[in-house]
């Protein structure tokens, strides 16, 4: 069977969809289809609508080689998009993302607002025609001809720096400032050409993080607001701001957590919020359910027994209960929270994640998009009614998808097992086809990032079923410090990454091996971000596999803390000692497994010093060290305008033809021409 995972350039392209949103009315369904362009090196957006009661076949929308984002429906069903597209009416060839307004009428979408910084996002009320957008402001214009001046300025004299008064100065892959993320609101969307109004004079850093929603009415947003503090710390409250006089209420501020993810109550008076306590290096944070009132009094924690950890909450359309999202023994169901009693119910039987929780009108059907390790995000219908009636959990009814799901090269199961202090563990094992007592497959062990976070759901980036179409098996355990498995299992590793976390993924391994259709002499280690700290720290613990794959990956933990992007965020994570007694560069001696380091320069999470003093301290110090002529076992792939993730296609082609051919030779024991080819664009 040949699936598009066995082509690298057939799975680069295949169509993504993401997002989701639905019309007032709840007849339309619109979510967004990213494809290859016809140079295959990035990914177009366009919007397509899905019919909700899955009768007819999904509808595309919008055509545009700069591709749209950020769709959302006005009260009155229009929908509102932000685009590069060129607007008819504009000189200029390479225009910033404007606001374009499709009509529920139907006919041409339009142009509705533009600024010359360019318009990010876009909020609507559910129940009245305002609308407001993101946009950025240069902090010592005037006004929004001062701060055009400036902005053309910047770009014809082709002046790059920036200069900084206070922390942070990037964020994972991009530099921030000397321009600030302000809030505009949008005077009419009936006008031929809206005029921005801003609402969020002198913010300073404070909408770093843009979750702000509206009001149902429209009078207020209600946003987290980022505050700056002593020693470069930053800190998250809960704000609302008046779109009319531009005023900013504090309604939540709480020095012990930080107060983000806001969703507004059908009647306007109250907030649900989310809220994450400040951690220390000897406790892991919280992420606790909150409500408050709109004035900022009488908040109080929600479900306070519930061992999980809320991910995004909707409300439901009486106002009584909340639908929230939260990761859960390596699935992420929807859950239903009864105000009235604080109790807790399993909406989704799926074993899958759910997320863009769309809400029909009567608050009768749920709408989502439903992912999975054996399905890509799609549009499925969840019968709330019955749910909640029943007391049970119900499968979802997958509505026709814009982005036919491909063909998979394998099959999925589970894998459990105990700790040493007794935790239970599990795993996704992916088996690629043909696996069996008599024809074991090599083994691939996959070790996620965060680390708070958990093996759930399908990924683009992270795919198991590549290596699964080259024969691999592939386990993807969650150890200590995962998500959806309780605090305490979070608590387990915290400060200490290589104790509990290192002993889970080995002990999880070891029942895997002792599977008949697992090749036990055959194994490989690989990880990203996190999971790349724990591969150098498994290369330096353990000889048991053949081959390591580090992708953005801590080394240095004490060199690593002060240049990380979120540097105060990691003095809450470990002490001085703890990074010490934590760091893979201090086993380096011990490293006699080949390696293949993996970094982009772009990287500001995990600086491009870890990747670069990896490979200099491989070739110098590790067991398996360059020869008297430089050569070695190990390899170093580097991208020099890549970030974290490597997200171009032609540079995950790359990243994975690489992976292939390094398994290849030390995992299968290929070599010469047997050995799989790399892109000729690599030189």
């Amino acid at each position: 069977m040949t699936t598009p995972f066995h082509d690298l350039d057939a799975y680069i392209a295949l169509p993504r969809l993401s997002g989701l949103r639905l019309s007032p009315d709840g007849t339309r369904l619109v979510t967004a289809v990213s494809t290859l362009d016809p140079k295959r090196t990035k990914h177009v957006t366009a919007l397509w609508e899905v019919d909700p009661t899955g009768e007819r076949p999904a509808q595309r929308l919008t055509r545009s080689a700069q591709g749209e984002s950020s769709a959302v429906f006005s009260s009155t069903g229009d929908l509102l998009f932000t685009s590069r597209r060129p607007d008819p009416e504009a000189t200029d060839d390479d225009a910033p993302a404007a606001l374009w307004l499709l009509p529920a009428a139907g006919g041409e979408a339009r142009v509705l607002a533009t600024r010359h910084a360019g318009i990010d996002g876009v909020l609507t009320a559910a129940a009245a025609p305002v609308t407001a957008v993101f946009s950025e402001v240069l902090p010592r214009s005037t006004d929004a001809e001062d701060d055009e001046r400036r902005h053309t300025l910047r770009q014809d004299t082709k002046v790059a720096a920036i200069l900084h008064d206070a922390y942070p100065v990037r964020y994972w892959d991009h530099d921030l400032g000397p321009s600030l993320p302000h809030l505009f609101a949008v005077d009419s969307t009936d006008a031929e050409r809206s005029t921005l109004r801003d609402v969020t004079v002198d913010p300073g850093v404070g909408l770093r993080h843009e979750d702000a929603v509206l009001t149902p009415e429209g009078r207020h947003a209600v946003t987290s607001w980022t505050v700056p503090a002593a020693k470069g710390v930053l800190r998250q409250i809960l704000v609302a701001i008046d779109l009319a006089s531009g005023e900013r209420r504090t309604l939540v501020d709480d020095p012990t957590g930080e107060s983000f993810g806001p969703a507004i109550a059908p009647d306007s008076h109250r907030v649900a919020y989310l809220r994450e306590t400040i951690s220390t290096p000897h406790e892991a944070p919280r992420v606790e359910l909150w409500l408050t009132d709109l004035d900022g009094t009488t908040p109080r924690r929600l479900a306070a027994d519930w061992d999980r950890w809320p991910a995004h909450v909707t409300w439901t359309r009486d106002g009584a209960g909340l639908l929230i999202q939260a990761d859960d023994n390596g699935r992420g169901p929807v859950f239903h929270l009864d105000l009235a009693t604080d109790a807790i119910t399993r909406i989704t039987a799926d074993d899958a994640v759910f997320t863009d929780l769309q809400l029909s009108p009567d608050g009768a059907t749920l709408y989502a998009l439903r992912s999975s390790y054996l399905a890509p995000a799609h549009p499925v219908r969840i019968d709330l009614t019955v749910a909640l009636a029943s007391g049970a959990p119900v499968d979802a009814v997958a509505l026709p998808t814009p982005a036919p799901l491909p063909e998979l090269p394998g099959t999925l199961t589970e894998v459990t097992g105990t700790a040493e202090d007794g935790s239970p563990l599990r795993a996704w094992l992916v088996l690629p086809e043909g696996a069996s007592d008599a024809t074991p497959a090599p083994l691939l062990l996959w070790i996620h990032g965060g680390p708070l976070n958990s093996w759930n759901t399908w990924s683009w980036r992270w795919n198991p079923w590549i290596m699964a179409a080259q024969g691999y098996a592939v386990l993807l355990p969650d150890p200590a410090l995962s998500t959806g498995y309780g605090q305490e299992f979070i608590q387990r590793g915290w400060g200490a990454w290589g104790a509990a976390p290192f002993t889970d993924l080995m002990t999880i391994t070891d029942v895997t091996v002792a599977r008949a259709d697992i090749d036990e002499t055959r194994t490989a280690a690989m990880g990203g971000s996190f999971g790349g700290y724990m591969a150098n720290w498994v290369a330096g613990h353990t000889d048991r596999f053949r081959g390591i794959v580090t992708h953005a990956s801590l080394w240095a933990l004490d060199q690593f803390g002060p240049t990380t992007d979120d540097a105060f965020y990691w003095a809450r994570e470990m002490t001085d000692e703890m990074a010490l007694a934590n760091s893979p560069h201090l086993s380096v001696e011990k490293i006699v497994t080949p390696m293949l380091v993996i970094h982009g320069d772009k990287d500001y999470r995990v600086p491009i010093g870890e990747g670069l003093r990896l490979w200099y301290e491989l070739l110098s110090k590790s067991g398996l060290p360059a020869d008297d002529q430089g050569r070695t076992p190990h390899r170093f792939l580097f991208f020099p305008d890549e970030n974290h993730w490597v997200l171009t296609p032609q540079h995950a082609t790359v990243w994975y033809a690489v992976v292939e051919r390094f398994l290849a030779e030390h995992v299968l024991g290929l070599s010469g021409d047997d050995l799989p080819e790399l892109p000729d664009a690599l030189g």
